[in-house]
């Protein structure tokens, strides 16, 4: 019973969040909605330019970094499914440490699924993501030539390339929090008071830094 109350504790958690932080109601108060707004000054400022190759330098950044993401899920996953090799070994071990609990052979390896599970869905979100930027990259090379900026055309072609842009970033967003709900996640493998105890923690941390970091401050000029 501890063990479904901090499972739901979790997904409740996670569910929450991830709602709070895409609903048009709160999120334009994170850091996410404000960083959108200088995408698409930057499409509207890259189209009154003639060389546009420092735009291009950017996205390979941002592609790369995604990449970095979705690559480094892959490995996560197969390390994940390879704790199922060593069932007997690593639950004895765990059920030793402070508030470690012995684990049933099969509730040890429903866990190790889900923790696959969440990285799976990680791995697809960045790899989709990964997808979507360079659909950014086409459009952007796309972009009508800077004597016509301030055309019809070229004003419609900045809101689609700024709208696929802010979906890419949604995406990834996602991987990432998958990311590091999955860090919480970890600590139901020595018990099911740690896994509530570390996804508190992932949900304040995660919460801080959208909603009231350093870094949001930065970019809201305060």
């Amino acid at each position: 019973m501890l063990d479904l109350i901090a499972l739901a504790s979790f997904i409740g958690a996670y569910a929450g969040y991830a709602y709070l932080a895409e609903h048009p109601h709160h999120a334009k108060a994170g850091l996410n909605a404000r960083v959108y707004g200088y995408r698409e000054a930057w499409m509207r400022r890259m189209l009154a330019r003639e060389q546009r190759m420092i735009d291009m330098q950017i996205m390979a950044a941002i592609q790369n970094g995604t990449a970095f993401f979705a690559s480094t899920s892959l490995l996560a996953i197969g390390g994940a499914l390879t704790l199922l090799r060593s069932t007997n070994e690593l639950a004895s071990f765990a059920s030793e440490l402070p508030f470690g609990i012995q684990s049933a052979r099969g509730l040890w390896e429903a866990k190790t699924i889900g923790l696959a599970l969440i990285l799976a869905y990680a791995f697809f979100k960045f790899a989709w993501s990964y997808r979507l930027f360079n659909y950014v990259a086409i459009l952007l090379g796309a972009a009508p030539p800077a004597a016509e900026k301030d055309t019809a055309e070229a004003q419609a072609h900045v809101a689609r390339t700024a709208r696929l842009f802010a979906v890419a970033g949604r995406h990834f967003n996602r991987g990432q929090r998958a990311f590091f709900f999955a860090l919480g996640y970890l600590g139901w493998f020595i018990g099911p008071i740690l896994l509530m105890a570390t996804t508190a923690a992932v949900l304040i941390v995660i919460w801080r830094r959208q909603f009231a970091s350093d870094a949001l401050h930065a970019v809201i000029g305060e």
